[in-house]
């Protein structure tokens, strides 16, 4: 298979065609792998005394093997719907009544529809391929034992979710559209930071929990019943994630001094900031020639956006103060993005092993557990 190098992602909106259109066309010559390269001053550990210490993060490692599904096996893929109807609830359009939406046509309002979708899952796709690399790197950084088993169990889970997210993008959307900057970006720094534990909370705590809460509105939206149930698999292995991030972390950063808080807890604010922009498919706008700029006024100015957005950050906020990162020179900043009426809501520190621990197929899981 050819090998493309390149020093950026790519920046164009990717077609696939049907199934059995594609395996007529396709040659040998038509694949070719595009890798971008990054590299890390990452500093591994041994662990030599084997010992489990925590009891906690053992279990948690004990789920992830108990609970691993098989996105050929235990979906079925027959489970959609056209692309000629609407695929996700128009309740949660947040365009009716905006004049470029009112003005295309029933048809091209169902493809507009698709390509939000295409968006979001394309974002959910880079981030889970993010979420891999950074969880192979922690089982060589993390110190412990215990947490060198379970990255290395995330490890399989984020390989499992970026099967399943590119599976669906090419079969059942045909388009994929490509990493969004503010994404990129704090994937970047997570890879490229030689410190393990700023790893661990951008990854763990800033874009597991966005992922989560995301995961969340996306499956209270779509019509799509595999991709409902999809989604409801890989919320509850990122609900693992997070639990595993703030309980490891908790210890963890009772051990730093106030300056190297202080940094981390700046890193995780910034963090937030960067991923607010991922919010707004400006792609998407360029794609059916829309003012990018009075779209995004239109996106931001949304309620249902700002209820998405608080749902967002009402399980970030939280997690960071428990962790000790909601430090008083972050504070300020939190409260100018009306984020700190969140810090007293529960954390992901309580472990509802109850729920964690539910059988993979239950009928009385609902659509927005």
């Amino acid at each position: 298979m050819p090998m493309k190098t390149v020093t950026e992602p790519p920046k164009h909106i990717q077609y696939f065609p049907d199934e059995d259109d594609l395996a007529s066309r396709m040659k040998p010559e038509h694949v070719e792998s595009v890798r971008e390269i990054f590299n890390t001053p990452l500093t591994g550990a041994y662990n030599w005394d084997y010992l489990s210490c925590d009891g906690r993060i053992r279990k948690l490692y004990q789920l992830g093997k108990e609970l691993n599904w098989d996105a050929e096996m235990d979906l079925d893929w027959t489970d959609t719907i056209p692309r000629t109807e609407y695929c996700t609830d128009q309740n949660f359009n947040l365009f009716r009544g905006y004049e470029p939406y009112e003005q295309l046509s029933e048809e091209e309002k169902i493809r507009f529809d698709w390509h939000q979708l295409a968006s979001n899952l394309s974002q959910f796709l880079h981030g889970e391929q993010g979420a891999l690399l950074v969880s192979s790197q922690l089982v060589s950084c993390a110190p412990t034992y215990d947490a060198k088993l379970y990255a290395a169990s995330q490890s399989f889970d984020e390989a499992r979710h970026v099967e399943v997210f590119n599976t669906f993008i090419q079969k059942e959307i045909g388009v994929m559209y490509p990493v969004h900057p503010s994404l990129k970006a704090l994937l970047d720094k997570i890879l490229t930071d030689p410190r393990w534990d700023l790893k661990f909370i951008g990854m763990q705590i800033i874009l597991e929990g966005l992922a989560l809460a995301a995961f969340k509105s996306n499956r209270a939206a779509t019509r799509i019943p595999v991709l409902s149930e999809l989604l409801r698999l890989v919320i509850r292995d990122e609900a693992r994630h997070v639990t595993f991030g703030v309980n490891y972390l908790e210890e963890f950063c009772k051990s730093l001094s106030e300056e190297e808080r202080d940094e981390r807890a700046q890193f995780a604010y910034e963090a937030c900031v960067v991923m607010r922009d991922r919010l707004v498919p400006g792609d998407v706008f360029e794609e059916f020639g829309w003012d990018v700029e009075a779209a995004r006024k239109r996106v931001l100015e949304s309620s249902v956006l700002g209820d998405f957005r608080n749902l967002l950050f009402s399980r970030i906020v939280p997690n960071l103060k428990r962790i000790g990162l909601l430090t008083e020179n972050v504070r300020p900043k939190f409260e100018s993005l009306g984020l700190l009426t969140f810090e007293h809501l529960d954390s992901d520190s309580e472990i509802d092993w109850a729920r964690l621990s539910k059988p993979l197929f239950e009928e009385s899981d609902s659509k927005v557990a």
